[in-house]
């Protein structure tokens, strides 16, 4: 029993090596797609705020999810990472600021 969970063990160590970008680049993924998606909906889509909270919620939860209806930027902090969106225009939509 203890061989398999020391083969366990290291295959998982190894696949999180083998995947370390994927794995570190999650965190802004998460981040960025709420606050892109969020924008969108509101702002290009006209929904009602209680909608698009629930259309972009995933399965790990956003610490932080916050519009800001004047100057139509919406930011969003997942797993440590803000990442905010604003609306650039008719033809643009909603992009990810730098």
């Amino acid at each position: 029993m203890k061989r398999v969970m020391l083969l366990l063990l290291l295959s998982i160590s190894g696949w999180a090596w083998y995947e370390r970008q994927a794995l570190a680049d999650f965190t802004g993924i998460l981040s960025g797609y709420s606050a892109k998606e969020y924008c969108s909906c509101r702002f290009v889509m006209n929904f009602d705020a209680p909608y698009c909270q629930a259309y972009v919620r995933q399965y790990l939860p956003l610490s932080r999810l916050l519009e800001e209806t004047s100057t139509r930027t919406v930011v969003a902090e997942g797993l440590g990472v803000e990442r905010r969106a604003r609306w650039q225009g008719l033809r643009e939509g909603c992009g990810l600021l730098p």
